[in-house]
């Protein structure tokens, strides 16, 4: 190489560092499906108020996040539930470190047509009983004459495991009543408004629209009131985990998300403000 091309080549090198040294900085962020349309609209809009951190946001369950978070792919994750022991175990080198952002809750959610015919109300007894395959047709529940229809989630979703702690008594629990399985509260949510017999349970914002309702749970219905009150039985909060304490990245981005601009995007989007 001779000295033209060595001081072309050094210029370019200078030029890409200054470039770099002036873009922004990447927060990759990942995990619940719950917490994803909240994490993505905040993102959205700390992106566009500031040009030092380009945060971005995937989806894949609070399983994946947390996983992702532990392993250094993904800056900050997005879970439905609290880390579980047996993810501290796995990872026993580091410190998870939990920040709520807002208050959610598992609604247990049946077709338009099932709750017009009379099924408003569960108990924890008649869930259990779906999903253990004990109970099978809408009749026996005061309903039509109807086989139920019964959606759960993959393994790997918060969603999943807040359900199966609260409702059948383990996270591990298994569900033999189900008739799928779904990756996602919007393929829960799909599902049941495409049927006119289904029974399933995803998050408080899923359940807003569409031919779906959220019906009573031991005498309960799920509201913001009855979920900041505790009232709500399946009432719960959201995370957002880093490995050990937030970056300053990260401590700015939870920052907006906590504060009154990211509350306010949690309450459009029919999640419960933690302030």
């Amino acid at each position: 190489m001779n000295i033209r091309s060595k001081s072309i080549l050094a210029s370019v090198l200078i030029a890409a560092f200054f470039v770099a040294a002036g873009s922004a900085t990447a927060l990759s962020v990942s995990g619940s499906t719950t917490v994803l349309p909240f994490g993505a609209q905040c993102a959205e809009e700390f992106n566009a108020m500031q040009d030092e951190i380009e945060v971005s946001v995937t989806g894949g369950g609070s399983g994946v996040g947390i996983k992702n978070v532990a392993e250094g792919i993904s800056d900050v994750a997005m879970a439905s539930r609290p880390v579980k022991d047996s993810e501290k175990e796995a990872y026993p080198d580091q410190e998870f470190v939990e920040t709520p952002v807002t208050y959610d809750a598992v609604c247990i959610a049946v077709s338009a047509a099932v709750y017009d015919a009379g099924v408003t109300d569960l108990s924890q007894e008649e869930v259990m009983a779906i999903y253990n395959g004990e109970i099978t047709n809408w009749e026996e529940l005061g309903g039509e004459d109807e086989e139920i229809y019964v959606l759960g989630r993959e393994v790997g979703s918060g969603t999943r495991d807040t359900f199966n702690e609260m409702v059948m008594g383990s996270a591990e629990a298994e569900t033999p009543g189900v008739t799928t399985n779904h990756g996602s509260n919007a393929e829960v949510k799909t599902a049941i408004t495409k049927s006119d017999k289904a029974i399933g349970y995803l998050g408080l914002n899923y359940v807003q629209d569409g031919d779906l309702v959220a019906i009573a749970y031991e005498g309960e219905e799920p509201s913001a009131e009855t979920i900041k009150d505790g009232s709500y039985p399946l009432a719960r909060e959201l995370y957002m985990v880093t490995r050990g304490e937030p970056s300053e990245d990260a401590s700015a981005f939870l920052e907006f998300v906590t504060g009154e601009d990211g509350q306010a995007i949690a309450e459009e989007l029919g999640f419960v403000s933690i302030n």
